[in-house]
């Protein structure tokens, strides 16, 4: 199925019903009274979250929904019927937000979280409601009130604990691989992930992550260089950010410094508060460098990494392919979702104490 992460969608709450003027006509009463019906309430438009549906392409190519307009009132003091409502099932992590005024209505984070998107017009009132001791035969009834109505923008943002940055080809989804079930498309060149791709990582039987891969960025993703940066939002509900660098790139002019360098800089254009979140680097691809030069490389990038950027958070040296080093990477990340999720601390744990360095000896 293709994956789509955005829609566009009209929706329109049906109409109340109008309300009728009518009078009791029955034989040996003559003057029985007015008895018109109220219209019905008309249907409203709902909108429900479901884990069992991991893309918007349902609103992709049907955009309109309209909810039933309810019945008009009828004689007999009997009432409309009300308009059958509409339940719009969307992905959890769907963002919903009106496109006039860019008010976020929805955000739907939990499996069966319903919301109302809009509201049913009510029915008119019959003429039975405006009698009085003065108006015994009043014929005033009132139409039914008009649904409300929204243009809507559905932005799917993936849940998951962990996010994957990295230029193309640094081993995002070779990692995703090494340490879940997920099997994302590994290829030798550039942009083999064209959408997320989720992972859930078992620290043991039960214990457990989430890990999100997205498209790989290239310096000047922020103006829409490679896949520029629309899938950055996935990103957005992550609580770690784990950062792949190449140490062995293939082209022999790339400098990993460089390039870790526009990462960075691509997230601060892009989301100052993404770039805020911690972030791990994950030298990665160790086994393309000959054995008795990888800590000095290793400790050569982390030197200048820092120093240039201040960083000072941990360090993860990796080989994805073989997954050599990738379970201290799990428990180290597993240790800091923890600690997260303990009010006490959660406040105070940054990027430079969320773990112990391993490089750090």
């Amino acid at each position: 199925m293709k994956f789509i992460d955005e829609a566009k969608i009209y929706i329109k709450a049906g109409d109340g019903g109008n309300g009728i003027a009518t009078f009791r006509r029955e034989k040996y009463i003559p003057m029985g009274g007015p008895n018109g019906g109220d219209g019905g309430r008309g249907g409203s438009v709902y909108v429900v979250a479901d884990r069992n549906i991991n893309t918007l392409v349902d609103y992709r190519y049907t955009r309109k929904f309209l909810g039933q307009r309810g019945e008009n009132g009828g004689s007999a003091d009997c009432y409309g019927k009300g308009g059958d409502d509409i339940y719009l099932r969307v992905p959890v992590g769907t963002v919903i937000t009106d496109l006039h005024t860019e008010q976020v209505i929805a955000d739907l984070a939990e499996h069966d979280q319903t919301i109302l998107l809009a509201q049913g017009g009510k029915g008119g009132l019959g003429n039975t409601h405006f009698k009085s001791s003065t108006n015994r035969a009043p014929r005033q009834c009132t139409k039914g009130q008009p649904g409300e109505e929204f243009e809507l923008r559905l932005e799917l943002r993936v849940l998951a604990d962990v996010g994957l940055l990295g230029l193309p080809n640094a081993g995002k989804s070779t990692l995703i691989r090494a340490i879940s079930s997920a099997r994302p498309k590994v290829a030798d060149y550039p942009f083999t992930t064209l959408h997320p791709n989720l992972g859930v990582v078992r620290v043991d039987a039960e214990k457990s992550f989430v890990v999100a891969d997205v498209p790989g960025l290239i310096e000047g993703a922020a103006d829409g260089a490679g896949l520029g940066i629309r899938f950055l939002k996935h990103l957005q509900r992550t609580r770690i950010l784990l950062h792949l660098v190449d140490l062995a790139p293939m082209d022999p002019g790339a400098d990993p410094l460089y390039d870790a360098q526009a990462i960075v800089g691509e997230l601060l254009k892009h989301d100052p508060a993404l770039a805020d979140k911690p972030r791990w680097l994950v030298l990665n691809k160790l086994d393309l460098i000959p054995e008795e030069e990888r800590e000095q490389r290793i400790a050569d990038f982390l030197s200048a990494y820092r120093k240039a950027s201040g960083y000072a958070g941990p360090a993860f040296p990796i080989t994805a392919i073989s997954g050599n080093g990738t379970k201290p990477l799990i428990y180290a990340i597993h240790e800091a979702l923890e600690q997260m999720a303990r009010p006490e601390v959660a406040d105070d744990l940054d990027e430079n104490e969320a773990t112990p360095d391993p490089t750090a000896a």
